[in-house]
């Protein structure tokens, strides 16, 4: 049985790009469009939905908002232009928060993280993960599978990011903020547009930076909100 999806964003364009990426996934489907929430909410009603795509700002009511509404709403995927929101996103429970314009790639990234929270052995990748503990970077033709408790942070190098673990480093071709998604709803943080640390692994910090063991890593201007409250540390303002 296909994944049943409702795309709601009030961009055509968007829906559309949405819908193209679909259509390449065999084991996916699109049930309904609209563009607003309470055309979203009649067809939550009348039509069964496994999949959520959700635009946040929207005409009459926000795509959060609306959300908070529902009483048993199917999985969800954000699709914004603004990530001021991913912290309010970050207590729904969300599959995953997708920037636009949103590639084919890291779309692909959010429906393959839904399969697997819907049953651990199914997959839309190559390589099926079996336990949230871990993720998987190809590097080549090796795949690195690394216990997330040995990561202590994560560094971008243009198209590159090094992740750093407690006894090795493993380079790959990869986006930061792909990598940052796939983390959602964990101990990891973005602190800086090249860094994500493991909370788990800090031992120091100040408004300024955060230190892991030897390793001093500044926090971004425009990350700071988004620092402090996950840390709750709005005193340090």
């Amino acid at each position: 049985m296909k994944v049943r999806c409702l795309l709601v964003d009030d961009e055509p364009l968007a829906i559309q790009l949405i819908q193209n990426h679909i259509k390449q996934l065999d084991t996916f489907e699109v049930v309904g469009t609209c563009s607003n929430a309470i055309k979203a909410l009649e067809m939550l009603r009348t039509i069964p939905v496994d999949l959520l795509f959700l635009d946040i700002k929207m005409p009459q009511i926000t795509g959060i908002d609306f959300l908070k509404t529902l009483k048993n709403p199917p999985a969800v995927i954000i699709t914004t232009a603004y990530r001021e929101y991913a912290i309010e996103g970050y207590d729904l429970d969300l599959i995953d928060y997708l920037l636009k314009p949103i590639t084919f790639d890291r779309f692909f990234k959010a429906v393959d993280r839904y399969l697997r929270l819907r049953s651990p052995l199914i997959t839309v990748g190559a390589m099926p993960v079996v336990n949230e503990q871990f993720i998987h970077i190809k590097t080549g033709g090796k795949v690195h599978n690394l216990n997330k408790d040995e990561i202590l942070f994560i560094e971008s190098l243009k198209d590159y990011i090094i992740i750093h673990c407690n006894d090795r480093k493993v380079t790959a071709k990869y986006k930061i903020g792909d990598l940052e998604s796939e983390l959602q709803n964990s101990s990891f943080l973005r602190i800086h547009r090249s860094y994500i640390v493991n909370l788990t692994k800090v031992t120091a910090f100040t408004v300024y930076d955060i230190e892991i063991g030897t390793k001093v890593l500044p926090i971004g201007s425009s990350y700071k909100e988004y620092v402090f409250k996950r840390l709750q540390l709005s005193e340090l303002k």
